[in-house]
């Protein structure tokens, strides 16, 4: 710190303090501090100190390079999911060295996870970090989640009825029904189909790039001379858009013409799923009501998978490399079978 001393007109003595360091480049800089020295004390330790680093070999340094270097390289939902992944493994390995985390320790921490599903996502987490720390020669052992089990998981089997689908849909605001629509037809994650442009409209295809996995797919408009459903509804969105002067980019948008975010269709298929289940209970048809509320706007996705008869189109069209996945996750139906006679 330095002091810069003035005599003012009125004859008294003007002292003012500034902090003497350097710029990124190494060039000499002084921040003013102020001219109460003790308030000057406190913003020159401020600008003064700097955080302690983690040592190299504790999983902290770990958690802090991962999250720096490789996390903001993931897609942005991948990178919310690891962030909280991180807040759950953090206190519990923080501290601990690199080269002393066993399987046996990991074991103990899954089965201490009440929320089981997660504790897998955190796990897997931590194997692709420790992956990573043997790259960055933080460590020569082996990966120690390497054959370490998994939780079960049981796939949620929800199936959304027609009755259900056409109880929401017919109180739904436009703009989420459009959403409805496009999900169910395009067979996409939400996330994939808020970013659907008009200009994604190329030919006869809808040219789709998934945000999850990077998968690149071209959805037909026409077969066999004549318009698909999904081309029929996206020439019906376009002449509504344009009959309504909504000059717009997006696929789906609001009645100012502004792309729905992900909050926004939340707040939109909560209204809606609260007022259909209002209405089926007082018709007195709880079980309904129950099943409106239990529906999600992410389970049309594999409502679209359950109801295309062909395993490999539908797996195709979700853009899922292994059909394996496609029939144990997404078909949320018995497969269609013949009786004995």
């Amino acid at each position: 710190m330095i002091a810069r001393t003035r005599r003012l007109k009125s004859g008294d003595v003007w002292i003012g303090y500034y902090y003497n360091g350097r710029d990124a480049k190494g060039k000499r800089i002084e921040i003013p501090l102020g001219t109460d020295l003790e308030a000057a004390k406190i913003k020159w330790a401020a600008l003064e100190s700097k955080p302690v680093e983690k040592p190299a070999h504790l999983m902290g340094a770990l958690f802090d390079r991962y999250e720096r270097e490789i996390i903001p390289t993931k897609a942005p939902r991948t990178q919310r999911d690891n962030l909280a992944e991180l807040r759950q493994l953090r206190p519990v390995f923080e501290m601990a060295p690199i080269e002393s985390v066993t399987t046996h320790q990991l074991a103990q921490y899954r089965d201490a996870r009440s929320a089981k599903t997660r504790a897998n996502r955190e796990l897997a987490l931590l194997s692709h970090m420790m992956n990573i720390a043997r790259e960055w020669g933080l460590t020569t052992r082996a990966n120690p989640c390497t054959g370490l089990r998994k939780n079960k998981e049981k796939p949620r089997d929800y199936y959304a009825t027609p009755e259900v689908w056409a109880a929401i849909y017919s109180v739904a605001v436009t703009e989420l029904q459009d959403a409805m629509d496009l999900a169910y037809l395009t067979g996409q994650r939400p996330s994939d189909v808020l970013k659907m442009r008009k200009r994604d409209i190329v030919g006869d295809y809808l040219l789709v790039g998934q945000g999850k996995t990077q998968k690149k797919l071209r959805i037909r408009l026409q077969e066999n001379g004549e318009p698909t459903g999904l081309g029929l509804f996206l020439e019906q969105l376009k002449a509504r858009h344009i009959a309504e002067a909504r000059i717009t980019a997006p696929l789906i948008c609001n009645v100012d013409g502004l792309r729905l975010s992900y909050g926004m269709l939340r707040n939109r298929w909560d209204d809606a799923r609260a007022k259909a289940a209002e209405i089926a209970s007082k018709a007195g048809d709880d079980d309904l009501a129950a099943l409106i509320r239990a529906f999600r706007f992410s389970d049309i996705r594999p409502k679209a998978a359950t109801e295309i008869e062909d395993l490999s189109a539908a797996s195709r069209l979700l853009g899922h490399t292994k059909e394996q996945i496609t029939k144990t996750v997404y078909r949320r139906l018995g497969e269609v079978v013949s009786p004995t006679k």
